[in-house]
């Protein structure tokens, strides 16, 4: 509430409040209470409140109020002397005290009032019975003070009073220092946590690393079994690859040939239990008159074989090996049923690679390839009306059998088509393209007949002589002989169906023919006495003659 018109004089810290109608002086410390009707001198901190209607005089310590009447108070506190008493002198030598001297010897700060309330403890340092403040700065001198506004609202001042506050004027502090040093510890205790976890993490990783390798190094830590099909039958379909390749195996051969400082590998079927072998002639032929051949079969038991005969002209030979008992003879087929797509198995021992089974189809029937050549007279050309096949055969399947889905013998496998794009018997060393040709089983079981028998085999022969020279289409007639004697031989087949020399023939029974190897091969395709129906042409003429085919022993 506002306060009544007066005056005020404050020199000391914020709050201090002056009775109406008296003059207030304040130099002592906060708190300082003036009795009604004196003076009040206030020189301490904020808070020291003169009593309505007085002056007071305070400058003991806080919150010591005089007795009405500026009698001395219960606590021995002498009134403070009044406004119209002279000044005291403010230079002096000592610290001033912070009250007279107390005649009634009562403690510093006397006792109480009925109605004041407790003074504020002072912790920091001890004050001197006489009063003087061990320590104390000299007090400077008071400021003037400052008029209060008349109309300035009254604070109450037991409102928010509290005894044991700092005094208003001290510093403000920072806050609590100790939550200060709980934030940082408790950070650092994080920090520390968080680098441990790292760490361990870490740690655990490397560890489960170094673990797990071992485990998959090791196998776990115990033995480590997969899922696996049990144990099956053996046995399989008859008609598929592994069936017939079971019933082929053990009538397959492997031969070692050697002599005349040549040596070569080839292979051979089983023709029957009396021990007859058959194979290509190209692979005996480097044993000669000598030589030695070396049977190894499917069960790993070898044989010495002698050669029972052999015909370049055909590409095949036999040998046979003595002694040798449970021999199992393969069954041959007829290479006249065998159509183009017909599945096939190829056994041999390529690259000396024994007991190899390979598997493809008939690609092609009845084509006429030739073979050899390798003596530059043509002694060694063999003629062949091959079944072509794409399943592999390499150099050392010469001689094995091509079986069909049965697991009968079709054929004879005897050449392929090199990369670099020769033909002969071993192919080169290019390896299969997938042109592999065998001789037909019906002219391989003829020519094999004839060789157990006599140690020979007969060719089929028109009796002419061609002009292996002629690039036209069709074989054509030579104008003489290779001795220098007629191209068509007297009396022969030919002869007899009125072929003349430069007579052009283009085809054998209604199938067209392109060269004279071509004939050659088709003629050899048959037996001596086979008839035969040929169309030529003469002087731009087309005629057709019939024959039957001649023998010829050799070449």
């Amino acid at each position: 509430m506002p306060a009544p018109a007066g005056e005020a004089s404050a020199s000391g810290p914020t709050g201090a409040l002056s009775a109406p109608g008296a003059e207030a002086s304040a130099s002592g410390p906060a708190g300082a209470l003036s009795a009604p009707g004196a003076e009040a001198s206030a020189s301490g901190p904020a808070g020291a409140v003169p009593a309505p209607g007085a002056e007071a005089s305070a400058s003991g310590p806080t919150g010591t109020p005089p007795a009405p009447g500026a009698a001395p108070s219960p606590t021995g506190t002498p009134p403070a002397p009044r406004a119209d008493a002279p000044a005291q002198p403010q230079s002096q030598p000592h610290p001033t005290p912070l009250h007279d001297p107390d005649p009634y010897s009562t403690p510093p700060y006397g006792e109480p009032g009925p109605w004041a309330p407790a003074p504020p403890v002072q912790h920091p340092g001890a004050t001197p019975a006489h009063g003087v403040a061990v320590g104390a700065p000299e007090a400077a001198p008071a400021a003037p003070a400052a008029p209060v506004a008349p109309d300035a609202p009254v604070a109450d001042p037991w409102a928010r009073y509290d005894p044991w506050a700092a005094p208003a004027s001290a510093p403000l502090q920072q806050a609590d220092p100790v939550e200060e040093d709980v934030r940082r510890r408790r950070g650092r205790r994080r920090r520390s946590l968080l680098v441990g976890a790292l760490v361990i993490a870490l740690v655990s990783g490397v560890a489960g690393g170094v673990v797990g390798v071992q485990l998959e190094r090791n196998g776990g830590i115990g033995a480590v079994e997969l899922p696996q099909a049990g144990v099956e039958a053996p046995d399989r379909d008859p008609g598929s690859v592994a069936g017939i390749a079971a019933q082929a195996l053990p009538s397959v051969v492997t031969l070692h040939v050697s002599g005349g400082g040549s040596a070569g590998t080839g292979t051979g079927f089983v023709l029957d239990d009396r021990g007859h072998i058959l194979t290509n002639d190209h692979v005996v032929e480097p044993a000669g008159e000598d030589g030695e051949i070396t049977v190894t079969f499917h069960s790993g038991d070898t044989a010495e074989a002698t050669v029972v005969g052999r015909d370049s002209g055909y590409d095949l030979a036999v040998v046979r090996v003595r002694g040798v008992r449970g021999l199992s003879p393969l069954p041959l087929g007829n290479s006249d049923n065998v159509q183009v797509g017909d599945p096939v198995v190829a056994i041999g021992a390529p690259f000396d690679l024994a007991g190899t089974v390979t598997s493809g189809i008939i690609s092609a029937r009845e084509r006429p390839i030739t073979a050899g050549g390798e003596k530059g007279d043509g002694s060694d050309v063999s003629y062949v009306d091959a079944l072509q096949t794409d399943a592999p055969i390499n150099p050392g399947n010469s001689g094995g059998p091509l079986l069909d889905g049965r697991g009968r013998v079709i054929g004879i496998n005897s050449a392929i088509r090199s990369a670099d794009g020769g033909l002969d018997p071993e192919g080169g060393q290019s390896g299969s393209i997938g042109l592999g040709f065998a001789i037909p089983i019906n002219q391989g079981k003829r020519v094999a007949e004839e060789l157990i028998e006599s140690g020979k085999a007969t060719h089929p022969v028109i009796g002419i002589t061609l002009d292996m020279q002629y690039s036209g289409d069709g074989a054509r007639v030579a104008a003489e002989g290779g001795d220098g004697g007629p191209a068509v031989s007297t009396g022969g087949p030919g002869a007899k169906a009125g072929i003349r020399s430069g007579d052009v023939i283009t085809k054998v029974d209604g199938r067209p023919v392109h060269s004279g190897e071509e004939l050659i091969v088709k003629t050899r395709a048959h037996r001596p006495g086979d008839k035969l129906e040929l169309t030529l042409e003469r002087d731009g003429k087309e005629r057709t003659v019939s024959l039957v085919l001649g023998s010829s022993d050799g070449d």
